[in-house]
């Protein structure tokens, strides 16, 4: 018998997303073992993380493109190469500008494959299913964050750092494999001219900026390049808007949040990522260098989180049909923000326990929200333009997330030089985690502004006339 396209299709993908996240989180756990063997100051390293969020966020915006003119299995298989490629050349680098070069590279593969991938199953289910393929999509995926800490600490604790970048090798030959036998070649008959000057444009400007901003503070070129590259950056933006007002087929159809659904995923998404975007590198951080836990003891707490995410996706359709979006994101959210403060509340003394617990809740919260954002940009949006809308979402969030990290380091940085540390110690995190909360709370007020029945359909409800949305009867 064979399986639904609503699980098959979401389950290949996943192979490809469950790379990328266990790649994600393994390096996070080992970032204070990399800084020590490469000689840098732990806080630099969030140029590793945030170089590769760069290349995510440059490349995405013709990932959907190149599906529609090559082909959707070609693009696909050709990123997984190309994240495998890149993985090899980060663990033989030796030096901190080496590793976020490959770092970046690495990003190329993952900026084609993980969109074409969702931008498969968007169009080979119908919208009814989405929150449910979705979930199918993730959850084999959440087993990266859940094994990746542990993995990544056992590893770089009883190995090498570098072993842990190896391991995508068996996971790429996986999903090329199980891509080749499943995935249609599926393209599109007629495919509208490649906007070159708006693709240049926009990578200029997301590259230097993030760049700029994460340099900054004695990371490795001066202040007044980082300052540069901020302003560059920010003009190549502002350009890139004019210039997408005043061409058809522009790379990013800025147009399409005009949409209040996806405007609300891309804006609210964003503020809340830039909250939780900065966990993968605090938590290591904090427990290893704060509290003195090797990267293994590190990695086996830190898993709590995606364990508690994995939950939550078993159930996530069943709720939000239950209450709807809108209700759903607002009380979640903050729920999801408050869990974020608590974990700056941890000291030395707190339990083992206490953490996991925190840890694990959190991980529910912020799991079930960011599938509700993830669906609700995609509610309103025609078949024809999902190319579009999943560029969009998809830089945005990359952006977000890495804004996260670097919101998340200047607050360490800044903490760290108020209270006098030489080096970072316990006391430094709690302003951090404390800033990146409130950065999180921020989303909120925009999700209040959905009307109550945004994502009806999506969520299996019904609107009568009166506009009272309820659930199906049906199931």
């Amino acid at each position: 018998m064979s399986l639904p396209r609503t699980l098959v299709i979401p389950l290949i993908v996943a192979c490809a997303l469950f790379m990328e996240q266990m790649d994600s989180t393994v390096i996070s756990t080992s970032l204070p073992v990399l800084a020590v063997d490469m000689g840098v100051d732990p806080i630099s390293l969030k140029l590793a993380l945030t170089s590769y969020l760069v290349s995510l966020a440059v490349f995405i915006p013709i990932s959907g493109w190149m599906a529609d003119r090559f082909g959707a299995l070609t693009i696909f298989r050709a990123a997984i190469c190309v994240f495998m490629l890149g993985s090899i050349l980060c663990g033989v680098s030796q030096s901190l500008p080496e590793f976020v070069a490959a770092r970046f590279f690495q990003g190329v593969g993952g900026a084609m494959m993980v969109p074409v991938g969702r931008l498969v199953i968007l169009r080979s289910v119908d919208k009814a299913n989405i929150v449910k393929a979705l979930s199918y999509l993730t959850m084999p995926a959440m087993l990266g964050p859940v094994l990746g800490p542990p993995l990544g600490g056992f590893i770089t604790t009883y190995f090498h750092w570098r072993w842990i970048f190896f391991i995508n090798i068996p996971m790429s030959i996986l999903g090329l494999y199980l891509a080749t036998r499943f995935i249609a070649n599926t393209r599109e008959p007629q495919t509208a001219p490649l906007d070159w000057l708006g693709f240049i444009l926009s990578a200029l400007g997301c590259s230097l900026v993030m760049m700029g901003l994460a340099t900054a503070g004695r990371h490795l070129v001066s202040g007044d390049i980082s300052l540069a590259c901020i302003i560059l950056g920010t003009m190549s933006l502002a350009i890139y808007v004019w210039h997408a007002r005043r061409v058809a087929y522009p790379l990013i159809d800025l147009s399409l949040l005009r949409i209040q659904t996806l405007q609300a995923g891309v804006f609210g998404g964003s503020l809340f990522r830039f909250g939780i975007g900065a966990i993968p590198f605090l938590l290591p951080l904090m427990l290893q260098l704060g509290f003195g836990f090797n990267a293994f003891h590190s990695g086996l707490l830190t898993c709590a989180s995606a364990a508690g995410a994995m939950f939550m996706k078993t159930i996530a359709a069943k709720v939000l049909k239950r209450y709807g979006f809108r209700r759903v994101m607002i009380i979640n959210g903050t729920c999801g923000v408050l869990s974020l403060a608590a974990i700056g509340s941890f000291t030395q003394s707190t339990h083992y326990i206490v953490m996991l617990l925190v840890l694990l809740i959190g991980g529910c919260f912020r799991s079930l929200q960011f599938t509700s954002l993830n669906a609700i940009s995609y509610a309103d949006v025609d078949n024809h333009r999902l190319s579009q809308a999943t560029s969009i979402a998809s830089v945005a969030q990359q952006l977000s997330v890495g804004m996260g990290v670097v919101l998340g380091g200047y607050a360490l940085q800044t903490s760290q030089h108020w209270q006098g540390h030489s080096t970072l110690v316990a006391q430094d995190f709690w302003p951090a985690f404390l800033t990146v909360a409130l950065a999180a709370a921020c989303s909120i007020p925009l999700l209040r502004q959905l009307p109550a029945n945004a994502g009806a359909e999506l969520a299996g409800r019904k609107v009568p006339a009166n506009g009272v949305t309820k659930a199906n009867s049906a199931g």
